[in-house]
Formats: C-alpha cells, sequence, structure tokens
C-alpha cells in the first residue's frame, strides 16, 4: 500500500513546501535586516532572502484563487496588517517601543498583500464585466496616497488623522520597502498570469530583469563609483528571479497542515528578532 501511494504521490513541491522555504529565506534577510548594525551578519543572508517575497506573493496568488472564501482570507491578512500597521504609526511618529539607535522594523508585506487583494478582486469584477465595482477596487488602492497626500496639503488639521488612517485601516503604498509600488507590480503580474504557468513564470522573469537589471541599475548608476557588477553585490534585487524554477517546480497541492503558520510566524518573528536586537544593542553599548 505504501509503495502504491509513492508512486502516486504528485512530482513537485506543495504550496507548503514553498511556504517554508520562503520562511527560511525570510527569516535570513530579517536577521541581517535587524542585526546588520553588529557587522556580524554576512550579506548573502538577504541575497537569499530576495526569493522570500516572490515566493509569498506566488502561494498568496495561489491561496486567494482557490480558497472557500475570499472574504474570511482577505479578513486573517487584514486584521494582522492593521495591528502591525497601527503600531508602525506609533513607533514612527510617536517615538514608542523605538530601539535606542533610532531603529524600528519597517516590515510591511501584510499591508501589500490587502492592497494587492482589493485589486485582484477587482481584475476578477472586469473580467465579469462589472465595470464600476472593478475599476474601484483597481484604481482606488493605486490613487490613495495621492489622495491623502493631496487632501493633507488642502486641509492640515487632517494631516494626523489621515497619517494614522493610512498606516492602518485604511493602508497605502510607497515608494521603498515591502509595501513599494515594484511589489505591487510583482504581484499584479502573477495575478494576471495564473492561469498559465510557464507564461505565469516568464512574465515574472521579465518583470524582475526589467526591475532588478534595467530600473535599479538606471537609479543606482547616479551614485559615485557605480558599475553594473554592483548589482549582484549591492544592489541586489535581482536575486529574486531565483524563485522562478521553484515556482516552476509547484505541483498544485496545498500540502499538508501548516494553515495558520504564516500568519502567526510572520508579526511573531518580527517582534523577536527586534527584541533580541533591541537586547544586544544594550549590550554592545
Amino acid at each position: 500500500m505504501d509503495a502504491i501511494q509513492q508512486r502516486t504521490k504528485p512530482a513537485g513541491m506543495t504550496e507548503t513546501g514553498l511556504k517554508w522555504i520562503a520562511l527560511t529565506a525570510m527569516v535570513l534577510d530579517h536577521v541581517h535586516y535587524f542585526f546588520g548594525f553588529t557587522g556580524w551578519i554576512p550579506e548573502w543572508f538577504s541575497m537569499v532572502g530576495r526569493i522570500g517575497a516572490p515566493l509569498f506573493l506566488f502561494c498568496l496568488v495561489e491561496g486567494f484563487t482557490h480558497t472557500h472564501s475570499r472574504k474570511r482570507y482577505f479578513a486573517r491578512v487584514y486584521v494582522l496588517s492593521t495591528g502591525m500597521s497601527a503600531l508602525l504609526f506609533l513607533m514612527a511618529f510617536g517615538g514608542v517601543l523605538v530601539r535606542p539607535d533610532g531603529f524600528y522594523p519597517l516590515n510591511g508585506m501584510m499591508t501589500t498583500f490587502v492592497i494587492l487583494m482589493v485589486m485582484w478582486q477587482g481584475v476578477d469584477w472586469l473580467e465579469q464585466r462589472k465595470l464600476f465595482p472593478g475599476l474601484a477596487a483597481v484604481i482606488l488602492p493605486l490613487a490613495w496616497p495621492f489622495l491623502a497626500t493631496g487632501l493633507s496639503v488642502m486641509f492640515p488639521a487632517l494631516m494626523n488623522p489621515l497619517g494614522f488612517l493610512c498606516y492602518s485601516f485604511v493602508p497605502m503604498w510607497g515608494i521603498t520597502g515591502d509595501s513599494s509600488w515594484p511589489v505591487l507590480v510583482m504581484g499584479m503580474v502573477l495575478y494576471l498570469f495564473r492561469k498559465h504557468r510557464k507564461t505565469q513564470v516568464t512574465a515574472f522573469c521579465v518583470y524582475y530583469i526589467l526591475y532588478g537589471v534595467v530600473y535599479m541599475g538606471l537609479m543606482a548608476s547616479r551614485l559615485p563609483g557605480f558599475s553594473w557588477g554592483q548589482l549582484f553585490t549591492e544592489y541586489y534585487e535581482i536575486y529574486g528571479i531565483l524563485a522562478a524554477p521553484l515556482m516552476l517546480w509547484y505541483n498544485g497541492k496545498r500540502g499538508g497542515g501548516h494553515k495558520m503558520l504564516f500568519y502567526v510566524f510572520y508579526p511573531a518573528h518580527v517582534y523577536i528578532l527586534y527584541a533580541l536586537s533591541w537586547g544586544l544593542y544594550l549590550v554592545l553599548n
């Protein structure tokens, strides 16, 4: 019987397997992020970590596409995003729980997930010819940073309330970090081509070359002493493209257990690593 089960077991990697790889890469990246001030953590920790975000977005696309309840799926991510973002607001603007050197965690992947799921639902509505809700769901999240900025300029009294909203209940994307526009574009590419795996991965690779080589190269070329080799040593977003073979290896199966793993692990490891880095900072200083 065991032999029969082994022969019929689908080849490739399940979604759970991909998440474990992504979690490992993410932890390495965040160890470098939180403990980089020591000079003890090698740069390759973050190089390996570049595959984490693409794999998580890939798994999110699969989860959002195949979940039995998008409302519950969205709600779990939204609650975590709101809590972490509200704490980030207090750190950034209230100085609450900020490490003595002024450092505080800017991890905003949950915010990106929230924004993307709204936009993905809009894409589905547009495919169903529900034009008004579809356009609203796609355009409003993109326009929100500009709208909030404009309202703050016209009505200065709204600056603090709008700032809190942007960091909590109505999250917005930014220029850099986990919730930046390059991550949103990557998520949209993965979703738009989700029905054809090889096309999806090819589009992902094209995007990553445009982002990791062309865009990063043009931005970094403005800095003194720039050389293109630095795209592999200092400005190494291109390493995220190494997630592509793992995406192709995915066998379309969910895998066993660990349903709530990411939802618990993500905020827990961020704040545990932050607390440990704070303690080590005090010891070293």
